[in-house]
C-alpha cells in the first residue's frame, strides 16, 4: 500500500467481460471504464471534497467554470429562471448571459438584502447563485439568511475565496457548493480544476452532464489537488492572518483611496463577516489607488518587482490583478462603474510570504507613485 496515492494516467480501463461491464454501469460493482466518466484520482479527490464540505458526495471538473457550467446545464433549461448575486466573477456573469440566449431568464439581487428574494422567486426559479465572498469587492453573502429566504429553491454557492476551512455552505443548508480548485484547494498555481459537493443525487446528475459535455477533469491535476489539500489548513491560517494585517497596514495610506476587506470597520459586509468568518475571510484584498485611470495602476505594478501581475489568485506567492482589464474587461466603462469596479482598483491575492516582506514591498511601491 503506497503512502501517497498513485496516478491513474489512463484513458480507459480494461474490463474482463460483459457481465462486469454491466455491473459497473448499474453501480452494483465499483469500477471505472472511461476517464471521461470516472477515474480513481477523480473519485479520491471528490470523496475528500465531500468530506471537507460535510456533503454526501463530490465531483470534479475541468475547471471552476466547468463546474458552474455543469450546474447551469443540469438545473436550468429554456423557460426557467435563475437568481444570481449582483456581484459575481466576470466569467460567471458571461456564462449567465449566454444561458439567457438559450432561454433562461436571469435576475440579480443584493446579497446584503436577502429579503429581496421574497419578491423575486417565481414558480420556475430553478436555483439561486451566490459567492461566499464576491470577486473583486469582497462582499460577504449572509448564507443563513439567503437560505432562509430561498423558499426551498436550491442555493448554489461558489466558495472559491473561502474554502471549507472557513465556511461549509452545505452544513448551512446550501444544495451545492463548488470551487475553482485551481485556487486555494490546490494552492500552488499549477492546476486547472473545479470541484462540487452536494447530495448524492445532485452530484450524480452533475457528473452525467459533465460527461456528456466533456467537462471532465484530468487525473494528474486531480492528484495534485489531492496533495494540495494536505496543507490547506496551514495555508489558509497563514494567508488569513497576513491578509488581516496587510489590510490594516494599507488602510489610511496616502497612496490608497480605499481598502476593500470585509473585516475592516468601514466595509459594508463587516457584521456578516465577523459573524460567519471568525478565522478570517481568506487571502483577498482589493485596493483603490489614489489617482485616476489606468496609468496609476501601471506605475504601481512597475514598482512591485517581486510581486507579479497575474490574472489569477490563491497561488503560494502573492500576486496582483486588475479587474477592469482582466476578469471584468468585457463590461463597459458604465457597467463597471455601476458595479463599483473603478479603473484604479487592484486586487491583491496574499500568498505565504511573511507580512513584513509584503508590507515593505507594497509600502515602497506606494511611496514611489
Amino acid at each position: 500500500m503506497p503512502s501517497a496515492p498513485p496516478i491513474f494516467q489512463t484513458t480507459a480501463f480494461d474490463v474482463p467481460d460483459l457481465d462486469v461491464l454491466q455491473q459497473i454501469y448499474e453501480g452494483a460493482v465499483v469500477g471505472d471504464i472511461y476517464t471521461r466518466d470516472s477515474n480513481p484520482n477523480h473519485t479520491a479527490l471528490a470523496d475528500s471534497i465531500a468530506q471537507l464540505e460535510q456533503a454526501e458526495a463530490g465531483a470534479v471538473f475541468a475547471s471552476g467554470m466547468g463546474a458552474i457550467g455543469s450546474i447551469f446545464l443540469t438545473l436550468a433549461a429554456a423557460g426557467d429562471h435563475v437568481i444570481t448575486a449582483r456581484s459575481l466573477y466576470g466569467k460567471t456573469v458571461q456564462l449567465a448571459s449566454r444561458m439567457q440566449r438559450l432561454g433562461v431568464s436571469i435576475s440579480s439581487f443584493d446579497v446584503s438584502q436577502p429579503e429581496q428574494l421574497r419578491a423575486m422567486i417565481q414558480s420556475n426559479t430553478r436555483f439561486i447563485l451566490v459567492e461566499t465572498v464576491s470577486n473583486p469587492l469582497l462582499e460577504v453573502a449572509d448564507l443563513p439568511a439567503i437560505i432562509a429566504y430561498s423558499d426551498g429553491v436550491p442555493v448554489v454557492v461558489d466558495s472559491t475565496f473561502s474554502t471549507p476551512e472557513l465556511i461549509r455552505p452545505c452544513s448551512l443548508g446550501a444544495s451545492i457548493v463548488f470551487h475553482s480548485a485551481s485556487k486555494y484547494l490546490n494552492g500552488h498555481g499549477d492546476v486547472m480544476l473545479g470541484v462540487a459537493a452536494g447530495s448524492a443525487e445532485m452530484i450524480r446528475r452533475l457528473r452525467e452532464t459533465a460527461s456528456v459535455f466533456g467537462q471532465n477533469a484530468n487525473p494528474f491535476e486531480s492528484w495534485l489537488t489531492q496533495r494540495g489539500l494536505r496543507t490547506l489548513p496551514l495555508r489558509m491560517k497563514q494567508v488569513c492572518d497576513t491578509t488581516r494585517r496587510l489590510a490594516e497596514f494599507l488602510t489610511g495610506h496616502p497612496g490608497v483611496r480605499r481598502v476593500h476587506y470585509p473585516l475592516l470597520s468601514d466595509h459594508r459586509s463587516r457584521e456578516t463577516a465577523c459573524r460567519l468568518y471568525p478565522s478570517g475571510t481568506g487571502g483577498m484584498i482589493s485596493i483603490e489607488l489614489a489617482g485616476s485611470g489606468f496609468d496609476v495602476v501601471n506605475r504601481f505594478l512597475k514598482q512591485l518587482p517581486n510581486i507579479p501581475f497575474s490574472p489569477t489568485l490563491a497561488d503560494a506567492r502573492t500576486t496582483v490583478s486588475h479587474p477592469a482589464t482582466t476578469s471584468h474587461r468585457f463590461l463597459t466603462q458604465e457597467e463597471r462603474s455601476v458595479a463599483g469596479i473603478r479603473d484604479e482598483l487592484v486586487r491583491v491575492s496574499i500568498g505565504l510570504e511573511p507580512f513584513e516582506v509584503l508590507a515593505q514591498e507594497f509600502g515602497s511601491a506606494l511611496r514611489a507613485i
